[in-house]
């Protein structure tokens, strides 16, 4: 048995509970007219007692269908929701790819919202200056270096948002469809990106849909299915028991 320091990342019987409204469609009308009318909640359990350990240097996918709990369970980890009951144990400084843009500010332009990211991803004003050309370079905005932020498409935006998070120096990086972002030559850098990120010992832990690129980066699979762990083990152990789940299903 290896010491605790051995793992980046420990999920002990992590629970996370959502409480939502039956009356999904209440109008304002309504409202006004009994303000204190009492709502029914129902109790959406979105993940049940799940515990594995990373560690150090791992690339782990977390894989399921729509709605299993991926996403809720990286926020988890990043610190963006707190698990209602269980506990997660980081070793390392983590870096989140899941809000990509959160602190944008749309009147600002992308020069000063370079600035303004870092710092929220705990860069100093040194280190975005020394990396400043590169992270322009990656996102390919350079001539739109001085427009405000709200005259960029959705895209350009997301692009951005990527290529300042990858300059941040962090042992754990979790990433959350990152490959999704931009066209197919902009992905071809992301993938080329997350590939020397993973032969420099970083710990990562991957989201995504598409079965090829968890079987190309990752040397281990989580399977969740309706809020459960059913699976954490080799790659192809895991691609197996998704594609019995969702063959199951169909």
């Amino acid at each position: 048995m290896g010491s605790s320091k051995s793992y980046s990342i420990q999920v002990k019987n992590v629970t996370k509970k959502f409480s939502i409204p039956k009356e999904k469609n209440i109008s304002l009308k309504n409202y006004f007219l009994n303000p204190f009318r009492k709502i029914d909640h129902e109790v959406f359990t979105a993940l049940k007692e799940i515990s594995f350990k990373i560690k150090t240097g791992e690339f782990v996918g977390i894989i399921g269908r729509n709605g299993s709990g991926k996403t809720t369970l990286l926020r988890i980890i990043a610190g963006i929701y707190l698990p209602d009951s269980g506990k997660v144990v980081i070793d390392g400084k983590l870096t989140p790819f899941l809000e990509l843009g959160v602190g944008f500010s749309p009147d600002l332009s992308a020069r000063d919202n370079i600035y303004l990211n870092g710092v929220i991803l705990g860069m100093s004003r040194k280190m975005i200056e020394e990396k400043f050309d590169e992270i322009v370079n990656f996102a390919e905005i350079g001539e739109f270096i001085d427009t405000p932020l709200k005259n960029f498409s959705s895209g350009m935006q997301v692009r951005l948002a990527f290529s300042i998070a990858i300059q941040t120096k962090s042992d754990i990086y979790l990433l959350d469809e990152v490959l999704a972002v931009g066209d197919a030559d902009f992905q071809k850098k992301c993938l080329a990106k997350i590939t020397s990120m993973k032969s420099s010992g970083k710990t990562i832990l991957f989201v995504s849909h598409n079965m090829e690129d968890i079987e190309k980066f990752c040397n281990k699979v989580i399977v969740l299915d309706k809020n459960e762990m059913k699976y954490f083990g080799s790659t192809s152990g895991g691609v197996d028991v998704y594609n019995g789940i969702v063959g199951r299903e169909k």
